[in-house]
């Protein structure tokens, strides 16, 4: 009886440690196979999160490049702000420039009308002299040195519009007529030449007279005939230099005006000018004597500016005392030809 409880307890034992060693074997190999998997999933894993990594890369490229793109134009648009600003600006100031104008012109206006209207009468006299100049009767007085003019003066002036109508047509003419005037004054105190801006002929006398003697004459003239300066045709410059320069209680002065045109802006601006600088103050005398001679254009050329010109002297020299005498254009034609 103890025998077989013995040998019933060893079959048990047995297969006890059968199950126990199937038992541990199984969850050896589920251990072996687990471990077998696990470098495929990692791998596999790895190649997932490399291909991820690359998407990222790929993408944070795009979005650099698409920075600088945006970058670029953020730019650009910061230029074209500026420079629609600059151009703004400059519309304002043309805008205030233009307003201005528009003030300044109506205010003008009156000025205006009333400066028409002494043209107008200054025409209207200068073509009448112009048809007595005509006559038969005035022809004659053209042949004289200079008839009618005031030889009071102890000093003389000459102001000569050195533009290129005067040197091509009346140069000639305009140094015969420099010697006539010289000589209607036997003997002077000093003489000064300059041109229609204040410049001088003899630049060494800047600012001083020409002492008078028939070698200085015949060295005046001399120096004339070849002598050559930027003019604007207009001689307001000239006469206001003239007076300001040489006029002294002790000097009787003559100025004499030689041109064919004046191109300036206005002949009223030039007229109150002359008779702002050449008043005493306190006594309105003048303080010089202004005479002119106008000498003629051809008739192909535009007549306009000589007219204007002959207007402007003819008011000059009536209100400083002086006198105009206008040229014939034949005299002058004759002395081209010669």
């Amino acid at each position: 009886m103890k025998r077989r409880t013995r040998r019933d307890t060893e079959t048990f034992s047995m297969s006890f440690l059968d199950c126990i060693c199937c038992g541990f074997g199984a969850i050896i190999l589920l251990l072996v196979l687990n471990e077998v998997g696990e470098p495929i999933q990692l791998e596999q894993a790895k190649v997932d999160l490399d291909g991820q990594i690359v998407r990222m890369e790929k993408e944070v490229f795009d979005i650099r490049g698409m920075a600088l793109v945006l970058e670029r134009e953020l730019r650009a648009r910061i230029e074209q702000l500026s420079e629609e600003q600059k151009r703004i600006a400059r519309l304002r100031g043309d805008l205030s420039e233009i307003q201005g104008q528009h003030k300044a012109s109506t205010d003008e206006e009156d000025m205006l009308k009333k400066v028409t209207d002494q043209l107008t009468s200054a025409r209207r006299a200068l073509i009448e002299e112009t048809r007595e100049l005509q006559g038969e009767g005035m022809k004659r007085v053209y042949n004289q040195p200079v008839a009618g003019v005031p030889i009071d003066s102890e000093y003389v002036i000459f102001i000569v519009d050195t533009s290129g109508s005067m040197q091509s047509q009346n140069w000639r003419y305009a140094e015969q007529k420099m010697e006539e005037v010289l000589n209607i004054y036997p003997r002077l105190k000093g003489i000064q030449v300059m041109d229609d801006e204040g410049g001088y002929m003899f630049t060494e006398y800047r600012g001083k007279w020409i002492p008078d003697s028939p070698a200085r004459r015949r060295a005046i003239l001399n120096r004339f005939r070849n002598w050559q300066a930027f003019s604007n045709s207009s001689p307001s410059e000239g006469i206001i230099a003239a007076v300001r320069t040489f006029w002294t209680r002790e000097h009787p002065i003559g100025i004499y005006v030689f041109g064919d045109e004046f191109t300036g802006p206005s002949i009223q601006e030039v007229v109150d000018t002359v008779d702002r600088i050449n008043r005493a103050a306190g006594t309105g005398e003048r303080l010089v004597r202004i005479h002119a001679l106008g000498f003629p254009i051809p008739g192909q050329y535009p007549q306009h500016t000589s007219m204007r010109y002959a207007t402007l002297m003819r008011i000059l020299c009536a209100r400083n005392g002086g006198v105009f005498v206008g040229l014939p254009e034949g005299e002058a034609a004759a002395r081209r030809s010669n």
